[in-house]
């Protein structure tokens, strides 16, 4: 037997949640000294005390924890309960990690207000562009709705392009529109460059209409920050006598595995006021 702290020890908890866990009856000592009320735990009770904590950790209180327990749970259903709990925890912390991002791009555009060099913006058209596509409707225009929809669609794109044998002719293209629906919803194109039709219509392939005027600026690192970069853009329309005349196209022209890597070209249409 061990004594309550070597039980304690050996069963990664503290006494007191031990002494706790006594009083109300949901993992008894072994044995208790009748004359010095010493408490004595078995190595078998730390399998009770590990689904004692496996199932707080799926946060059940002590009252539901010992309604489980005394029906006898099996193993696979407490592995079953546990890994939708960590499907769940997995799933909060990727959210968590997005909102993250976020929160920096949105620091940085506010840090870079007023620093972005003129030069960085060019002014010059855009011909027209064959493009293969896949479109899909996002909740809206914030980066957090964006990422969640396009990235599916350029895996199946892509997947699609391959399984008809066709080469991309050229970059990525992302572009977007507003949704027939309204509510801030936006149509999400992901589209790339391909020099001719599909014969199995498996995508759509259609001629991107040319911009007389874009404004034009590259950002460098992964989309989720490519906030300050647009917001640049839209302070250099606005203070250069121009205006927007549409959501800016997004031109991938390098992708590597590292997104922090990406080099995109963002380009604005614009008319001159």
């Amino acid at each position: 037997m061990f004594t309550i702290g070597d039980f304690a020890r050996h069963g990664r908890v503290s006494v007191r949640m031990l002494r706790h866990y006594d009083a109300t009856g949901l993992l008894r000592p072994a044995h208790v000294d009748p004359a010095t009320g010493y408490r004595h735990y078995t190595a078998a009770q730390l399998a009770r005390l590990n689904r004692i904590i496996a199932l707080k950790d799926l946060g059940l209180s002590l009252r539901q924890v010992q309604e489980i327990l005394d029906e006898r749970v099996t193993t696979e259903e407490l592995r079953a309960m546990l890994r939708l709990r960590r499907a769940e925890l997995e799933e909060a912390m990727a959210a968590a990690a997005a909102r993250l991002v976020q929160v920096e791009a949105r620091l940085r555009a506010i840090e870079s207000e007023g620093c972005m060099p003129i030069n960085d913006v060019v002014i010059k058209s855009v011909p027209v562009v064959r493009v293969a596509e896949l479109t899909a409707i996002a909740a809206s225009f914030d980066p957090e709705d964006i990422g969640p929809v396009i990235g599916p669609l350029y895996g199946e794109l892509f997947r699609r392009l391959d399984a008809a044998g066709i080469t991309p002719a050229g970059p990525g293209v992302a572009y977007y529109e507003d949704a027939p629906e309204g509510d801030g919803k936006i149509t999400v194109h992901a589209a790339v460059q391909v020099s001719a039709p599909l014969r199995d219509g498996a995508l759509r392939v259609l001629d991107l209409p040319p911009l007389g005027e874009a404004a034009t600026i590259v950002h460098r690192g992964s989309m989720d920050a490519v906030l300050p970069a647009a917001q640049a853009l839209a302070r250099w329309i606005d203070e250069n006598g121009y205006q927007a005349a549409g959501h800016p196209r997004e031109i991938n022209l390098e992708c590597p595995a590292n997104h922090d890597d990406w080099v995109t070209e963002l380009q604005a249409p614009v008319t001159r006021i």
